[in-house]
């Protein structure tokens, strides 16, 4: 389902900026005319979506810095975010931005690089990473250009000042982003793959396949297809690479698709082409074929059912959260047919809100807990995480955090102790796609 135009998500690119000339630089320009010194954004994917946190400049080289010089007056920070491809004249994007960022503190790491931390927040404009272009229903890779001034000298301990005549942007770094490595499929579709440590691979491990929402596939009219917006819009890939996942299902492999499109744009042709990854990862990597996971949200809560209506020996337990069954047209076919949901025998935990103003849960995750045999489902009255409350489509934030219960047990675990019989999950690999 594409997201509503509430939704505000974020992402990134590197790109030069100079700062300004101030006095008292000219020692330190002359022992670097051309190179300035490089800064690295720093940013972490909330529940709301990925946000610059901070930046790093790379000042150890200069000498040791007295930290007592640093104050959150000392540089300023603009940043300007602009879309990455056009967007027409009667089309609107979220969010562009430009505008200063806050310097909350300012500090020295363990390496003596000053850090400039910046305020964020859930809900807060001019942080995030992705920007949403409504008439695409699209989350895009937003090019982001800081510009870093000081404005007043920094002080060595040796009693020198120093005042930098140029910043240079490096890369975003996002450390649980960056953990999960980058591959294409044989059919050409785009993945993203984290692996468990090396203390997790002496014996075969789980794989959970996360099947991200509408937002988060490409544009290939645009010629976009970016291979990041699944990790970076939402924690709902990222969850399962937490230590906390990790320790209970024992070392997982966590690979996060992305559809060429969108996944309800025709999830009987997408199928396969998400199996042909599961299957390619099951002889490449140590994974046991008895606990392989399925969760998705909102279009990809519906490629979750889909994917168990056509292989359903393949996934010992699916998590579909706010998945679309009805027709997106009003009166017309459903996606997901009574007697496909009723066929459904694959282990299925439903997560939905109340108050879902996209994907209503009565006719959608409430009819397919109706019809899924043995099915659980946790509905929640409003979706909110931390004192803060955010869309009612956004459930999803709450099976990254491992939140919904069912007589005391979290989804997690139950996902964890789920085992699929490995003979019907072997040849779930290597059978046709069952004719719709």
């Amino acid at each position: 389902m594409t997201a509503t135009v509430t939704r505000r998500t974020f992402l990134t690119t590197g790109a030069a900026t100079a700062g300004v000339l101030l006095p008292g630089v000219g020692a330190y320009a002359r022992r670097h005319p051309t190179h300035g010194v490089r800064f690295r954004l720093n940013a972490e994917v909330l529940d709301g979506g990925e946000q610059v946190v901070s930046i790093t400049l790379h000042t150890a080289h200069l000498g040791a810095i007295d930290p007592a010089s640093l104050s959150t007056g000392t540089f300023r920070v603009h940043a300007k975010a602009t879309s990455p491809i056009p967007v027409a004249a009667d089309d609107q994007i979220f969010s562009e931005y430009d505008l200063d960022r806050p310097v909350t503190r300012a500090r020295l790491d363990r390496r003596g690089n000053i850090v400039l931390d910046l305020s964020y927040g859930e809900g807060q404009v001019g942080g995030g990473t992705l920007g949403y272009i409504v008439g695409k229903g699209r989350n895009v890779v937003l090019d982001l250009v800081y510009t870093v001034t000081q404005t007043t000298p920094i002080v060595l301990r040796n009693g020198r000042s120093i005042t930098i005549a140029r910043f240079v942007q490096g890369r975003l770094s996002d450390p649980e982003v960056d953990a999960f490595s980058y591959h294409v499929s044989g059919s050409g579709m785009n993945y993203r793959l984290y692996a468990p440590g090396r203390g997790h691979r002496s014996h075969r491990r789980p794989l959970v396949v996360w099947l991200h929402g509408g937002g988060e596939g490409g544009s290939l009219p645009d010629h976009y297809y970016d291979n990041e917006t699944p990790l970076r819009a939402n924690r709902g890939a990222l969850g399962f690479a937490t230590q906390e996942a990790q320790r209970i299902f024992g070392g997982a492999y966590v690979v996060a698709p992305q559809s060429t499109s969108f996944w309800i744009e025709d999830g009987p042709r997408f199928a396969p082409l998400i199996r042909e990854i599961v299957g390619d990862l099951v002889r490449r990597c140590p994974i046991d074929r008895r606990r392989i996971y399925l969760a998705g949200c909102s279009n990809g809560g519906y490629m979750t059912m889909e994917l168990t209506s056509v292989y359903g020996d393949l996934f010992a337990a699916a998590v579909p959260i706010c998945g679309v069954v009805e027709s997106l047209d009003p009166g017309g076919p459903p996606l997901l047919t009574d007697a496909q949901l009723k066929a459904i025998d694959t282990p299925t935990w439903l997560v939905a809100s109340r108050d879902d103003p996209t994907v209503p849960p009565v006719p959608n995750t409430i009819h397919a807990h109706d019809l899924i045999p043995g099915s659980l489902m946790t509905l929640y009255d409003h979706v909110i995480w931390n004192g803060y409350q955010f869309n009612g489509h956004w459930s999803w934030i709450y099976v990254a955090r491992n939140d919904p219960t069912v007589n005391g047990r979290h989804i997690w675990q139950w996902m964890a102790d789920q085992r699929a019989d490995r003979a019907r999950a072997g040849h779930a690999l290597s059978a046709p796609a069952a004719a719709r």
